[in-house]
């Protein structure tokens, strides 16, 4: 089971009002919460407990015209931010600062078609989908436009077996903001970039409505563009490995708008509780190197650097297979991932309780005491004989070990295939 939360726009022309003096009842209660722990902690150098709180607003429900329970949850949300914030008091709340917050549970709301009623008062709503699962709890909420929502917290059965089955590795980027390893990429225009001189001129005009109206523009963009996408991707995918990119990183840099509008974390929220509700999984995978290396061979022969970001196709030395740079990274974003291959300066993979040391430099896989490498190269005397799939490119190294050895070559010590420093031949 999971919890789904459905969001309705409010047709307040009328309506308005109403919830506005129920918003100012809600802050009412808050700032009294905020001043009666204030005076406990001052007296008694103790904070009120929600179960005090309570005790102490209870019989206000009447003259306040809202619900006792809506009175309740606003004492146990003030004691949950006062903890998680470690402050003695929170901010006031008030109209002109603060914006419209009513909770309700689902007992002491009446759905009907497009109509919800609490407190007495029928509110109408733009139903733009049908309401599905069991409605447990919501709010009434407002946002910087001033216009009002309804958010129905419902209960849903989750999938039985995975919709997708396929496995995908994803790689976050500015150009395109998705690119899959299976060579589906995802993107739209620099929001930012298009709205940025009508936000000008609306800022430098002291027009505040015109300006909250285009960032509500961009957040819904925003919003809209990452459900449509991420749920195309759920659907047909069991596994997906996100790369682990940090915003706050390239926040820092000359990049910092373009990282911003790209709002990687809406998309990872999204496909993590996506994921889960379609029973398939959403996993962060390691991205070192994954751009400088290639997803044929393992080597790394990228461009790299600041000025490398420009290259967006380039070919393998070692290989010479072409690759476009943000397709390969999400390929070995996967690979990384579950296990199939990884960084060649990483941990080898260990598939039989080999020794760590013992990896073979042709295919990266760990060699068994034997001297069979466990993929598919195999150690004979004193040469390594390399027989590579054609997915990973064909190689083949039968000469000795000798000083000059050459990148596919590695040295054998006791019937082991030991990783030796490269250097080209």
């Amino acid at each position: 089971m999971s919890i789904l939360t459905h969001r309705y726009r409010i047709k307040d022309a009328t309506t308005r009002t109403h919830l506005l003096r129920m918003a100012g009842a809600i802050n009412d209660v808050w700032n009294y919460c905020n001043e009666v722990s204030l005076l406990a902690w001052r007296r008694d150098k103790t904070f009120l407990s929600a179960y005090a709180l309570h005790k102490l607003t209870a019989g206000t429900s009447k003259d306040l015209r809202l619900s006792a329970d809506t009175i309740q949850q606003v004492c146990t949300e003030y004691v949950t931010r006062r903890t998680q914030c470690k402050k003695i008091k929170l901010r006031w709340r008030s109209r002109k600062r603060s914006l419209g917050w009513i909770p309700f549970k689902a007992n002491y709301i009446r759905l009907h078609g497009d109509t919800v009623t609490y407190c007495g008062q029928r509110f109408r709503l733009w139903l733009s989908r049908p309401i599905a699962g069991v409605v447990k709890t919501g709010s009434f909420t407002q946002d910087a436009p001033g216009h009002w929502y309804v958010n129905l917290q419902c209960e849903v059965v989750d999938a039985a077996e995975p919709v997708g089955q396929q496995e995908i590795g994803m790689d976050l980027g500015l150009t395109h903001q998705i690119t899959c390893s299976d060579g589906v990429q995802y993107s739209r225009a620099n929001l930012t970039r298009h709205y940025e001189d009508a936000l000008a001129m609306a800022q430098r005009a002291h027009k505040k409505k015109r300006t909250k109206a285009i960032h509500a523009r961009i957040a819904n963009v925003h919003k809209d563009w990452s459900h449509h996408v991420t749920t195309a991707i759920t659907r047909r995918a069991k596994l997906i490995v996100i790369g682990d990119v940090s915003s706050t990183t390239l926040a820092k840099t000359p990049l910092a708008k373009s990282t911003y509008d790209a709002a990687w974390g809406i998309v990872r929220r999204q496909l993590h509780y996506k994921a889960k509700r379609l029973t398939g999984r959403c996993v962060d995978g390691n991205e070192r190197f994954s751009s400088v290396t290639c997803s044929a061979c393992g080597a790394r022969s990228g461009p790299s650097g600041l000025r490398g970001l420009r290259v967006r196709t380039w070919v393998c030395l070692c290989c010479g297979v072409t690759h476009e740079r943000d397709v390969n990274a999400a390929r070995n974003i996967l690979a990384f991932r579950s296990g199939r291959a990884t960084p060649r300066k990483g941990i080898p993979v260990l598939e039989g309780g080999e020794d760590v040391n013992s990896a073979c430099i042709v295919c990266r896989y760990a060699c068994t005491a034997t001297g069979v490498c466990a993929h598919s190269c195999e150690v004979q005397g004193n040469s390594h004989v390399g027989s590579m799939d054609a997915a990973r490119g064909s190689l083949t190294s039968p000469d000795s070990h000798q000083d000059g050895y050459t990148r596919a070559q590695c040295n054998v010590v006791s019937g082991k295939a030991v990783p030796q420093k490269m250097r080209e031949g």
